[in-house]
C-alpha cells in the first residue's frame, strides 16, 4: 500500500511539473513579440532621425535664401 501511495504521489509530481513548463510555441511567440517591438522601435527612431534631418536641411536652405549664412 505504501508503494502505491508513493507511486501515485510521484506520478502527480511529475505530471504537475510537466504541465507547468513553457512550451516551444510560447517561447517562439514571446520572441516574435519582442523582435516586433524592437523593430517597431528602430523604425520609429529612424523616422524621427529622418524628420530631424529634413528639418535641419530646410532651416539651412531658409538661411541661405535669407542670407543668414554663417560662412
Amino acid at each position: 500500500m505504501k508503494k502505491l501511495v508513493l507511486s501515485f504521489a510521484s506520478l502527480c509530481l511529475v505530471l504537475s511539473i510537466y504541465s507547468c513548463r513553457e512550451t516551444k510555441e510560447e517561447k517562439v511567440e514571446v520572441e516574435v513579440e519582442e523582435m516586433a517591438d524592437d523593430t517597431g522601435d528602430a523604425i520609429e527612431d529612424a523616422v524621427d532621425d529622418a524628420g530631424d534631418a529634413i528639418e535641419d536641411a530646410a532651416n539651412d536652405v531658409e538661411d541661405e535664401i535669407e542670407g543668414n549664412d554663417d560662412n
